[in-house]
């Protein structure tokens, strides 16, 4: 599109949002204004962006940029409650932002379930590679975790039902720092999230191959096909994450490299709290439910299945309401 027809199709929005920055800035917006403001700020954010991208003139942008720093200062001091704001970015927002990223979605995702496929069938078929992974002593601990005579499936010691808060506790602090590892080491111009990505699928797969491959493979994959769902996905998407810090160092374009990470550092932490939240539902289906054995191995699958539809559909249908601008 020309930047000309552009301009014309959408001057009056841009017109009509600058009307309302005044009145907010001055502290005389009427109630109809603030809650058509949000709309219009993330139309204004996708029109910069759209901008940018078409290489239209620093004119332009420079324009659409002066709103949307406005906008973001009144978007953050606006009086909505916050539990109205968290709400909209989980039914809404959050997997708007994973299919806007796509393209690093796809890349992170790759990585690390590629990885974990190819090493566990590698594993499977040469049972030695394990040990180029994992020490005997580890190995040893994990053929003990996922024994099917094991009262609790996946745990270091055989701990009773009391005590599952405290594996709760655990999972917590164990995968949200595998997530923050993932996502912060993308500011060395993203090689750290590669590493950390491709390190832990191939972990991982490791431990999967070898376990099915000495008939452990039903509790093994009864107890991670639940909260594996949110959990390995939250995973992923860390790495995305962290790839586009390590993109907007590596490629910063027409911005200097400060202000194209500034940028960049806006959308990937908002990727990094729909991480939390998974993280936080994994470290609880994990706690309460994958390392039970009283549900058989059949239902686990059908629940973890289930749950494995559920983060899909959420992540792909979501939030799909608000269209994006021509």
């Amino acid at each position: 599109m020309k930047q000309s027809l552009f301009e014309s199709r959408h001057q009056p929005d841009w017109d009509a949002f600058n009307s309302q920055l005044e009145a907010l800035e001055r502290g005389k917006a009427e109630a109809q204004t603030c809650q058509s403001f949000a709309a219009r700020y993330r139309q204004l954010c996708q029109h910069l962006a759209l901008a940018q991208a078409r290489g239209y003139s620093s004119h332009l942008i420079d324009q659409l940029q002066q709103l949307a720093m406005r906008g973001h200062q009144q978007f953050y001091r606006h009086r909505s409650h916050l539990g109205a704001q968290t709400i909209r970015f989980l039914f809404g927002g959050f997997p708007r932002l994973v299919r806007s990223e796509w393209r690093s979605v796809c890349v992170a995702s790759l990585l690390f379930f590629g990885s974990l496929a190819v090493m566990g069938l590698l594993t499977y078929l040469y049972p030695e590679l394990i040990f180029s992974l994992v020490s005997p002593d580890q190995v040893s601990e994990m053929e003990r975790m996922y024994d099917p005579d094991a009262r609790r499936l996946g745990r270091f010691s055989e701990r009773g039902s009391g005590d599952d808060w405290v594996m709760f506790g655990f999972y917590i602090m164990n995968n949200i720092g595998i997530a923050f590892q993932t996502f912060a080491s993308g500011l060395l111009l993203g090689l750290g999230s590669l590493f950390f990505l491709l390190f832990n699928g191939l972990m991982i797969g490791a431990v999967a191959g070898h376990l099915t491959r000495i008939g452990y493979g039903e509790p093994f994959w009864s107890f991670v096909i639940g909260h594996g769902a949110f959990e390995l996905t939250a995973i992923a998407l860390a790495g995305a994450a962290g790839f586009k810090l390590g993109w907007a160092l590596l490629a910063p374009g027409r911005l200097t490299r400060s202000e194209a990470l500034r940028l960049a550092a806006g959308k990937a932490i908002q990727l990094v709290a729909g991480v939390i939240l998974f993280l936080l539902l994994a470290a609880f289906i994990e706690a309460f439910w994958s390392s039970t054995t009283f549900a058989s191995p059949d239902i686990k699958y059908i629940v973890g299945t289930g749950l494995w539809v559920l983060v899909l559909s959420y992540l792909l249908l979501a939030g799909r309401r608000q269209h994006a601008p021509d």
